[in-house]
């Protein structure tokens, strides 16, 4: 069975912005609030961070619970690591996560200026520089049979689509316009010459778009 490269769970506004500008160590998202677009998710029974019981179930819950299925590796760019930029000015920095990063899998960081790999419980950050097919052959290797996923940001995710090296896409489109930012697209109709297209609007008023190559 082929190995694909999935992306899930991708947040965009419905102007098609995925993440701000001016990000920094405090606002990984730079002036976006990242509430405003994730809160679908939040609300899940199955959100991995939940701490009370309860939450939503059906269409949100079941994508929310796929994020983790048949994933062997991960594949990010440089800056949802972290929020520098340029040389590494030290390598304390181990990621946004903390000490129990949430991926479970060998995770290959996308920059311009490898570092040693760190391992962090069960989560390896490999730093590697590499054009997109060859990380993801690095990827498909560490997953051992199962699919990677590309975890984002906006510009690594057009990067891959770019390369045409993405099998499926779910984007989750908020109701919120957020006008200046990364943007992942103008219009999903962009991908329609290479993908097959269904969007399901869910009673948290996101509209869930599944992408799948023809």
């Amino acid at each position: 069975m082929a190995q694909l490269l999935r992306v899930q769970n991708f947040n965009v506004s419905s102007d098609g912005i995925g993440a701000g500008e001016d990000q920094t160590l405090e606002r990984p998202f730079g002036h976006v609030d990242p509430e405003r677009l994730f809160a679908w998710a939040g609300a899940t029974a199955s959100w991995p961070m939940r701490t009370d019981p309860g939450g939503s179930r059906g269409l949100d819950d079941y994508l929310t619970r796929d994020y983790a299925r048949n994933i062997g590796a991960e594949i990010m760019g440089r800056n949802k690591f972290g929020p520098q930029r340029g040389p590494w000015a030290d390598h304390e920095w181990r990621g946004w996560w903390g000490d129990e990063p949430p991926f479970r899998t060998p995770v290959f960081v996308l920059t311009h200026h490898p570092r040693p790999s760190l391992t962090l419980s069960d989560t390896t950050f490999h730093f590697v520089d590499g054009d997109p097919a060859t990380v993801l052959a690095q990827a498909r290797e560490a997953a051992q049979g199962k699919d990677v996923r590309l975890g984002g940001g906006v510009t690594t995710v057009r990067e891959f689509l770019d390369a045409d090296l993405v099998d499926t896409l779910h984007v989750a489109v908020s109701p919120v316009e957020l006008g200046t930012g990364l943007r992942l697209w103008e219009s999903p109709d962009e991908l329609l010459d290479r993908f097959h297209l269904d969007v399901v609007p869910s009673p948290s008023g996101v509209t869930h778009h599944l992408f799948w190559r023809r």
